[in-house]
């Protein structure tokens, strides 16, 4: 990874690649800024296989920390901005991330300074966000916007990023030769039961991802193309899609920081934006933005939905509204973010998740027999061979047997999700054997916010299960049973959850119930309950 960041800042070394808030940064600035982070690295004793862990949005240290920390032999860790104290806290503890990077958004400093006074980790380093942004955005933020800038603790394992970097002389270190198969991201997922797994994904495993992606775009000349940077890049899909295929054909990013639909609308028309990675909630908040038909698109050549299934209601207004073409595809974390893709030009089939990338291959297991393929015709669990697939889950050699299957001498990754495959090659998700709720992108297990609302001393019993949603595809929505003579509304129940929840799991209603269903062995029977509730949806 850090050789295609090289080569691409030699190629482009003046031009500007990346657009920030009205700031603009050179792919080879910011190569540099990626060897003095690790030089950085090295003189704190930092090795090779260790851990560096990045809480960060979408700001133009991402680019520097994320290579430069790979550039050191480090295993770069990705967390989300989302996290709570207790979830950061747990990946840094399970990752055995030794630094930790993140801004002074009071939010993102506040949360990552307790879990360094309260684990494991050594040291953080923090980015001034005042100081990537251009000098009048600067100054005012420093005049009239202190409070959005949190204030450092005087501590020797707290650092100033810039000064960090400043006592790196330029060009003082070359990147270590990497091998291909080394792991270079522990990617986050909750994989088959619901508890976060790091991911292992090697060097060759993301380059070639990127690599893959780049095999299908639909631009001639990718050098003088724009992506408009929205995704939040610890996300999968966008470290692949977005930051990795931009580095590896060396288009530019037009990033903003979080997506915020009037500045999304801005930035496209501004810097003239050609490519759209994004979500489906993404789509849809544009949609509902009443800037949309007013602001000039004509640059967009291709948006690309992924994270979660693309609602034909979305791509159709958009396409009608804007003129742009959305196609759907389809990955996970496991397989480095992307597997499949509608076409960008020519035919494609809408309400499928399109084709497999070059050199992937999938079979189609039987649901109830892994070991055996579905019959001809019939829908059967998705399994995926290629040069993208992890390597394994970090310090989790035992989940190797549930997630992986031998067939024909290949190694295949099974995914949960029950399929079926056209003559044309066209892939069509029809169910999910795992019980993921997808939110906007995110995954959410129901198991883990059941144990929440197990929690409150009111509910007896829980089912959380997601429902479909127009604008985030599914929402999530509990049902409970409660202590008997126990005086209790659904409010109060949800919004107690709510405030225990990360932002993405938040309950969207709660229904207090006077039993839930069961199996014949006395289980909870989620599947009897969303049978139940989607025909009254539909009744």
């Amino acid at each position: 990874m850090p050789d295609m960041f090289a080569r691409t800042s030699r190629l482009r070394a003046e031009a500007p690649l990346i657009h920030f808030l009205g700031r603009e940064y050179s792919y080879s600035e910011l190569f540099e800024d990626a060897r003095r982070f690790a030089s950085a690295l090295a003189d704190r004793g930092i090795a090779k296989g260790d851990r560096v862990g990045l809480f960060l949005p979408n700001v133009p240290i991402y680019v520097a920390a994320y290579y430069g920390a790979m550039m050191a032999g480090a295993i770069v860790v990705n967390f989300s901005p989302l996290y709570t104290v207790h979830e950061l806290a747990q990946q840094v503890a399970d990752s055995g991330t030794r630094l930790l990077v993140t801004v002074d958004v009071p939010e993102l400093y506040g949360t990552a300074e307790k879990v360094l006074h309260g684990s494991g980790l050594e040291t953080l380093v923090v980015g001034e966000l005042a100081a990537m942004l251009p000098m009048t955005k600067r100054i005012g933020m420093k005049l009239f916007a202190r409070s959005k800038i949190a204030k450092l603790a005087s501590s020797p394992d707290i650092l100033r990023w810039g000064d960090l970097l400043g006592k790196q002389p330029a060009n003082g270190f070359e990147p270590m030769p990497l091998d291909p198969s080394g792991v270079a991201l522990l990617q986050y997922t909750g994989g088959t039961t619901g508890t976060p797994k790091g991911a292992m994904l090697s060097h060759a495993n993301l380059s070639i991802n990127a690599q893959q992606v780049c095999g299908i775009n639909p631009f001639g000349v990718p050098e003088s193309e724009v992506f408009m940077g929205a995704l939040p890049m610890f996300h999968v899909f966008a470290n692949t899609a977005l930051l990795n295929h931009a580095v590896a054909s060396g288009a530019s990013i037009a990033m903003v920081p979080r997506f915020d639909a009037k500045q999304v609308l801005e930035t496209i028309e501004k810097y003239h934006a050609t490519g759209f990675p994004g979500v489906p909630t993404m789509f849809q908040a544009l949609l509902d933005h009443p800037d949309l038909d007013s602001t000039n698109l004509s640059s967009l050549k291709v948006c690309i939905s992924g994270g979660a299934p693309l609602p034909a209601p979305v791509r159709e207004q958009w396409e009608s509204r804007t003129g742009v073409r959305l196609v759907e595809g389809y990955g996970l974390t496991e397989s480095s973010g992307v597997v499949s893709a509608n076409p960008y030009v020519g035919e494609r089939k809408p309400g499928t998740i399109g084709q497999v990338v070059a050199g992937t291959e999938i079979l189609l297991l039987d649901k109830e027999d892994p070991t055996k393929l579905a019959e001809d015709g019939e829908p059967g669990e998705l399994a995926i061979h290629g040069p993208q697939i992890m390597q394994g889950y970090w310090n989790r050699p035992e989940t190797a047997a549930e997630t992986f299957i031998e067939h024909d001498g290949k190694r295949w990754l099974r995914t949960g999700d029950v399929a079926t495959q056209d003559h044309d090659g066209f892939i069509e998700i029809v169910d999910r054997i795992k019980d993921m709720i997808a939110v906007g992108g995110f995954k959410v297990f129901p198991s883990e916010v059941e144990k929440v609302l197990l929690q409150h001393p009111a509910v007896k019993e829980a089912l959380v299960l997601g429902l479909p949603d127009p604008y985030r595809g599914e929402s999530v929505n509990g049902y409970v049973t409660v202590l008997e003579g126990v005086d209790i509304t659904e409010a109060e129940i949800m919004g107690w959850a709510n405030e225990r929840l990360g932002k993405h799991e938040r309950l969207e209603h709660i229904g207090i119930r006077d039993s839930l269903p069961k199996t014949m062995v006395g289980k909870l029977d989620r599947k009897t309950l969303k049978a139940e509730l989607l025909g009254q949806a539909g009744a």
